[in-house]
């Protein structure tokens, strides 16, 4: 890597590169080979090896404490560099300032939505003085405006002499942000390329030896049966400051069978909440939700689940596995009292184990096989895992949020077909996504959410994903165009806007 450019990583689920970063960054030792910085051959025993040499790196999952506030996050094992107050909090401002990153220092991390926990993540690095800069996904959960200002950053980084190691399936955006390219597959390097002379597709065939996949769904199979109503639903939530906020105001919508209902917005404002109302693990304080024409308001989340509700969770780590538990015992969670995992009352452990075989076959998940625990397998092979075993229960209705993030083009394709698959046998699908391609091409339906409210709705097949984003920053309402009008022919405006700021 040349010192002050910004060098991508590419490859599958399972190549190598979240391995090679860590051994990097100090947190595994290599059987042998060597690194050398500038010009010095090093060995990195720990993680304060590679920060003392300049050597900062963002994970794809974060690392942080969610019972800690932003200011204890950053400051955690740097104490001796700022402080652990006033000078911490100048300095944190002025980074956050410095690289528009919008950083609150006082707010707890778990009332953070995914796309502030990688600011915050950023934050980190910056604070203790990194010159190289290793980013692991660090596109998956922004919209188009904030790839944008995040590339923004990154070239002021590499003009100050920063070097960055951008590791994204996203192949557009490495193409246009890479100075150099390095693609591995299973372990080995394969390939050395320069942006300017290689395309999407020959990149896609050096990572996975096939084709870019499309998320496109040419074929409507919706029917006029509603699977999934929700109407009026409000919550309110109090913050780290005791600030009563609403998070959900009067959202009404309707899924049908065999529809894909597509629910564009930024990271928090109010996605998450919709999605824990609907599953039952967050009580809205009034309000309706009907599946299958039963309500459902009251119930719990487990007879929601035996309803025939399916949940691909936007944090796998958080909410979709036990990591340190084998694979088989992963299959079981959120389906303990469902065939093929109990009998009766009681679990039937080698029903479970056989059906994980079949997921591990069926779905392509990379493992030695049942009985090694979740952490060790790859993000992506982690999601695949998730993604069958929802699916074998055959769900009237699948939340998919982000349902491929962190995974390569050729997981993507895989998980993007089945959803078509199931849909075309009647499967109705919330889907959210920070993917505006994936939103577009995979929904029938579009809505826009902006500070709680369902502001505007849109056709997937004339709307682009730049305009989906300006939607989804406030600056429209109502039924948008493929001019970005709001179908008024007046130009897009509406109360949305009018509450200007942007949501943290």
């Amino acid at each position: 890597m040349r010192r002050g450019s910004v060098h991508a990583l590419c490859g599958e689920n399972g190549a190598g590169k979240s391995t090679l970063m860590k051994i990097l960054y100090g947190m595994q030792k290599p059987d042998e080979g060597t690194i050398t910085l500038d010009g010095h051959e090093v060995t990195l025993h720990t993680p304060g090896d590679a920060i003392a040499r300049g050597i900062g790196m963002v994970h794809q999952h974060f690392m942080l404490a969610d019972n800690l506030t932003v200011l204890e996050n950053t400051v955690l094992g740097a104490e001796k560099l700022h402080g652990i107050s006033g000078g911490a909090r100048a300095k944190i401002r002025e980074i956050s300032d410095a690289y528009g990153l919008n950083i609150r220092p006082d707010v707890l991390v778990e009332d953070l939505g995914v796309a502030d926990r990688q600011r915050v993540e950023i934050l980190k690095v910056l604070y203790r003085g990194a010159r190289t800069l290793i980013l692991d996904e660090p596109t998956a959960v922004l919209v188009p405006q904030e790839v944008d200002a995040l590339f923004d950053n990154l070239r002021e980084l590499k003009s100050e002499g920063l070097t960055v190691i951008f590791i994204s399936h996203k192949l557009g955006e490495v193409l246009s942000v890479a100075d150099d390219i390095t693609v591995i597959r299973r372990g080995t390097t394969v390939a050395s390329v320069e942006p300017a002379a290689t395309t999407p597709k020959q990149l896609a065939e050096l990572m996975v030896g096939s084709e870019l996949p499309s998320p496109e769904t040419r074929d409507s199979t919706v029917t006029d049966q509603p699977m999934l109503e929700v109407d009026g639903l409000h919550l309110t939530a109090t913050d780290s400051d005791g600030v009563v906020r609403t998070v959900l105001d009067g959202v009404g919508l309707t899924i049908h069978k065999g529809e894909v209902l597509g629910v564009a917005g930024v990271e928090g404002n109010g996605q998450a909440e919709l999605v824990e109302a609907i599953m039952g693990t967050r009580a809205p304080d009034h309000g309706t939700v009907t599946l299958d024409g039963t309500d459902i308001s009251r119930t719990t989340t487990r007879r929601r689940r035996e309803g025939g509700i399916g949940y691909i969770p936007e944090d796998r780590h958080r909410h979709g596995l036990l990591l340190e538990a084998p694979l088989w015992e992963n299959r079981i969670l959120g389906h303990v009292t469902e065939r093929p995992n109990s009998k009766g009352k009681l679990l039937d452990i080698p029903g479970a184990r056989k059906d994980t075989a079949r997921i591990v076959d069926a779905y392509d998940v990379r493992t030695p096989g049942i009985e090694v625990t979740a952490a060790s397998l790859s993000g992506g092979n982690q999601q695949k895992l998730i993604v069958g075993r929802e699916m074998s229960h055959h769900p009237k209705l699948l939340i998919a949020a982000h349902p491929t993030r962190g995974v390569d083009v050729g997981a993507q394709a895989q998980i993007w077909e089945q959803i078509r698959e199931a849909r075309r046998e009647g499967l109705a699908v919330l889907l959210i996504s920070a993917d505006l391609d994936e939103l577009i091409g995979l929904s029938d339906t579009l809505r826009v959410m902006y500070r709680g409210r369902l502001v505007a709705d849109a056709d997937p097949a004339v709307i682009t994903p730049e305009e989906l984003g300006s939607a989804m920053t406030g600056a429209a309402s109502g039924h948008l165009t493929a001019d970005g009008d709001t179908g008024t022919g007046r130009p897009a405006s509406g109360g949305a806007a009018a509450t200007g700021g942007d949501q943290e």
